[in-house]
């Protein structure tokens, strides 16, 4: 059986789109697996995060090492918001190692 010019273009660019697709799935992939691994983990020292709400904000506070985190615009709300001294509160409680139920 001959194949001609058009039939061999013809699948040499459906198996470059076939591997294109496979590689951008794998990409997406191994990129999710890398989220899932660091999610809720302490920039500093790998251990795990937990959310304390304070006034509504949730912030994040590693379980080791103490570290407090933020997420986007949580530092600007916490500024932000009516209750008094709540910046300082929360530094004190976390330099104590205390946390607001």
């Amino acid at each position: 059986m001959t194949h001609n010019k058009n039939e061999n273009e013809y699948f040499a660019r459906r198996d470059a789109e076939l591997l294109r697709q496979q590689r951008a799935a794998a990409q997406q992939a191994a990129a999710e697996s890398e989220r899932k691994k660091h999610h809720m983990k302490c920039p500093k020292c790998g251990y795990d995060l937990i959310t304390h709400d304070w006034d509504g904000i949730q912030i994040d506070q590693c379980t080791h090492c103490h570290g407090v985190w933020f997420d986007a615009g949580e530092a600007e709300a916490l500024m932000k918001t009516s209750a008094p001294n709540i910046l300082a509160r929360v530094f004190r409680a976390v330099a104590k190692g205390v946390t607001r139920k």
